[in-house]
């Protein structure tokens, strides 16, 4: 996996927007944002956090990637 960039909570939450997920609870400092795609339900929970840890966003990017191809989401989690 490349170098990653350092991003929030708010930032990560972002992108996967971008991927058709949406905030659907929150519950302390975790969101749970969650797609539909045909019946298969998606969910990934974000800490929501000013400065996440690298190893913490290696394992939310290692989930995401079961659900959304790595070559479309590292891109914008590279450092720039």
């Amino acid at each position: 996996m490349p170098k990653l960039r350092r991003m929030s909570g708010a930032e990560l939450i972002s992108v996967f927007g971008r991927f058709g997920c949406e905030v659907v609870s929150t519950r302390g400092s975790h969101a749970k944002l969650r797609r539909f795609i045909g019946e298969a339900k998606q969910t990934i929970t974000v800490p929501i956090h000013s400065d996440l840890d690298t190893g913490t966003l290696r394992a939310i990017i290692r989930h995401a990637t079961a659900y959304i191809p790595e070559s479309e989401l590292i891109p914008h989690f590279r450092v720039r």
